[in-house]
């Protein structure tokens, strides 16, 4: 309120704003968690699990005709990284080159960290699935059951192989 009382009077002012640019460098190395279980959160993708004893596999609802949509357009920079993540997850085994005429667009979000995470919309394939009878169990239920456990699993969906 002075400022404008004595800029209100004829007095030469000056206003100037600061504003730090530089980007907090937010890496998953920083959070406590990781730097102490290091070996659950591996810098590099190491490949597929080995075979299992059951395979996973996505029921469809009888007559599904195979389902396939269109790419969404991308930016220079984002065929640049998808050409890069899918190159990585080649050599690594994660995915196979394909003529099936099953397809799902993928699109990019990105991280904290300013890198882009691969998404891939699956909506239209999730319309035609047949729905567990027994879904998976919720978070309460799983902190309830594990509340006693000394060690924790650490498997996830992605790890399971697709039939």
């Amino acid at each position: 309120m002075k400022a404008s009382k004595l800029l209100s009077q004829g007095t030469w002012g000056v206003l100037a704003s600061a504003v730090d640019t530089r980007e907090l460098e937010v890496s998953l190395s920083s959070e406590p968690v990781v730097r102490k279980y290091p070996d659950v959160f591996p810098d590099e993708l190491l490949g597929l699990p080995p075979p299992r004893e059951l395979d996973f596999a996505i029921e469809l609802e009888s007559g599904t005709a195979p389902i396939s949509r269109a790419p969404y357009r991308m930016a220079p920079a984002e065929l640049k990284e998808l050409k890069v993540q899918l190159l990585e997850l080649l050599d690594k085994g994660f995915i196979r080159p394909s003529v099936s005429p099953w397809g799902a667009p993928v699109f990019f979000v990105k991280k904290k960290d300013g890198s882009m995470r691969l998404c891939i919309d699956y909506r239209e394939l999730n319309k035609v699935t047949v729905k567990n009878r027994y879904p998976c169990p919720g978070l309460m239920t799983c902190s309830t059951s594990y509340r006693e456990s000394l060690s924790f699993p650490r498997s996830t969906y992605d790890q399971a192989t697709t039939s």
